[in-house]
């Protein structure tokens, strides 16, 4: 029988893959000011470098006043096709597995998994979470998203050549591993860690008890264990060609 898939279990497949590229995009950029033209569909940065980007996406828009989330494909301003086809990809693939939030034009906050504690906070973390959905479905990992007026937030893949990440090496994967554990509302650690070692290009391979993950690199071993909430418990690594 086929796994049914969820809203929860797509984002902790994507949370780590897609932080990783949000640190890769601060390494790109840096200190920054932004700018968007939708009917150019043009994204650039200014700041520390100028970088104008391949292509970029509009997702959506995140609003304190309602307190709902706005796919772009549903967005009353009748963008270009180009500009919002992947929100389009995202309500196919919603209504494909019924998930409700992926396939309704407006969502409200409280229908995220875990919403969030501060309401302050709900649109950009709203924002977040529906990129991180949108991102496993479209293949395109690179996002952000800004206020752009009374707490509203838009929201935006884009791509460019150097957005795309390194060659995994010991330090960084082991520093993304710490930092999404630290960070992250992971739901279930196992499958974010899985998630993240098969987008990722490295061997992952659990024990028949599922209690540990062994993810191999080019040069590197690290061992994950879980406990029986699917939380990490420990992490053992070891760089080189020796096996834990």
């Amino acid at each position: 029988m086929s796994e049914v898939i969820t809203l929860a279990n797509v984002l902790d497949d994507a949370a780590i893959f897609s932080l990783e590229h949000q640190v890769r995009l601060e390494e790109v950029v840096g200190e920054h000011n932004w700018h968007v033209d939708l009917e150019e569909q043009r994204f650039e940065f200014a700041g520390s470098r100028a970088l104008v980007c391949s292509r970029v996406h509009l997702l959506g828009s995140a609003a304190p006043g309602p307190g709902s989330w706005l796919w772009a494909w549903a967005n009353p301003s009748g963008y270009a096709e180009p500009l919002i086809a992947h929100s389009v990809r995202v309500r196919e693939f919603g209504r494909q597995h019924g998930i409700e939030q992926l396939a309704a034009a407006e969502v409200p906050f409280g229908a995220l998994p875990g919403g969030p504690a501060e309401p302050r906070f709900e649109p950009a973390r709203v924002a977040g979470a529906l990129l991180d959905a949108a991102k496993a479905v479209t293949g395109c990992w690179t996002h952000y998203h800004a206020d752009v007026g009374s707490g509203t937030r838009a929201a935006f893949l884009i791509e460019h050549p150097e957005f795309r990440l390194p060659p995994p090496e010991f330090p960084r994967v082991m520093r993304v591993l710490q930092q999404a554990i630290a960070e992250l509302g992971l739901r279930d650690h196992r499958r974010a860690v899985h998630g993240y070692a098969r987008l990722r290009g490295l061997g992952a391979a659990f024990t028949p008890d599922h209690a540990k993950l062994t993810i191999t690199g080019p040069d590197f071993t690290i061992g994950v264990e879980f406990d029986q909430y699917n939380r990490v418990g420990e992490i053992t690594a070891r760089s080189g060609a020796e096996t834990l």
